[in-house]
């Protein structure tokens, strides 16, 4: 019960991103009565922990955040999303799944492994943020900022994202697909639809260039990526009225690459395929995040030996999804694997975790502590 209990003291704190509503309190103060230091690197209304028990190599950390998304209309949910409530041996309320029973499981884990092993070698550490479901800016980022400038290195890192895909223990993430975006704007010479000779139409100039980018092979991606995808997203240009050229066209765009492909070799293919067709244009990039794989390895190897014992089960490799904090904590971790609970009801109204999902949950992250740090 001591995962379910925490699980529901962090679901009461309304901790919508960047608020952590006490959440890092309450994780500090059971962390510091086993022998942790903790250290808050605040940035503005950002509230980040880094707590280590111990000064010694090899660091194994968990990594993962208190904040949450909006509710959403509260009159859609069953029950009050900040107030916990079991139905069926469900557990009910925002940050459940994402990721307040990770966090939990953390605290219990590395609470029953310090009493199994007090001298323990190596040093344990736990780096929480509450803005990751926001803008990320002032986050875990910049904790491995804090960590980098003093020449700290983390050995592995287990990131609480719920993985699990339709059961739990059967998805284990060993790397995420980065994220680049950008805004094109392409121009041309605004005017009346009767005196074409005295326009320029950004629209049909534009027009094949895009084409030609969505029909792009990116590469081939890899053993644990897929192809990189090009997306457009939003498509802005006219006045509104039916006669009149637009003098600009505004695209947005976003690619989904994985380590097959760098930032600067996509910028380079698409203003490459811009200028062959003669655009007149600008173009801004946002790096959203940038691609992290971990092969086959140590970490992948006990983290998958752990739910086997846990669970039974046999968890696959994925790397599929959104962006994590874990493209942040790889500049500085070789080796950072994601899991977690069930994801099914992540970011919806009535987010849920099973009751019977939070010991396995737990004995997971022991089993890794164990393997990692037991010898």
């Amino acid at each position: 019960m001591a995962t379910l209990e925490l699980a529901q003291a962090l679901i009461a704190r309304p901790s919508v991103s960047t608020d952590d509503a006490g959440c890092l309190d309450l994780i500090g103060a059971r962390l510091a009565a086993i022998g942790f230091t903790l250290e808050r690197i605040d940035v503005g209304a950002v509230s980040n922990l880094w707590a280590r028990r111990g000064n010694t190599q090899p660091l194994v950390c968990f990594a993962g955040h208190t904040d949450v998304v909006p509710p959403g209309p509260l009159e859609q949910w069953r029950s009050p999303p900040f107030a916990p409530q079991i139905r069926d041996g469900v557990l009910y309320g925002r940050g459940a799944a994402d990721m307040k029973s990770s966090l939990a499981a953390f605290v219990v884990a590395c609470e029953r492994f310090v009493a199994q092993r007090p001298q323990h070698p190596g040093s344990l550490a736990l780096l929480l943020t509450s803005d990751e479901e926001g803008d990320a800016v002032d986050g875990t980022v910049r904790v491995v900022e804090a960590l980098r400038a003093r020449g700290t290195t983390i050995d592995c890192c287990i990131v609480g994202e719920p993985t699990s895909a339709e059961v739990f223990g059967d998805t284990v993430k060993n790397g995420r697909r980065g994220s680049l975006s950008a805004h094109l704007v392409v121009k041309g010479i605004q005017g009346h639809v009767a005196y074409p000779e005295r326009v320029r139409n950004p629209v049909h100039q534009a027009s094949p260039a895009l084409a030609e980018l969505a029909a792009t092979r990116w590469d081939e991606g890899n053993e644990y990526f897929p192809p990189t995808s090009f997306q457009i997203s939003n498509v802005r240009a006219g006045t509104g009225a039916g006669n009149v050229v637009p003098g600009s066209m505004d695209v947005w765009f976003n690619f989904r690459f994985s380590t097959a492909s760098t930032v600067a070799g996509l910028q380079s293919r698409v203003r490459a395929v811009l200028d062959r067709h003669r655009l007149d244009y600008d173009i801004d990039w946002t790096l959203g995040g940038k691609p992290f794989l971990t092969p086959r390895g140590r970490l992948v190897d006990v983290v998958l030996d752990a739910i086997r014992d846990a669970t039974g089960r046999s968890a696959a490799l994925s790397t599929s999804g959104g962006t994590s904090d874990g493209r942040y904590i790889a500049d500085i971790c070789p080796e950072v694997v994601e899991f977690g609970p069930l994801n099914a009801s992540i970011h919806k109204i009535d987010e849920c975790v099973a009751v019977a999902d939070l010991e396995p949950l737990t004995a997971v992250y022991l089993g890794a502590l164990q393997r990692l740090l037991g010898d």
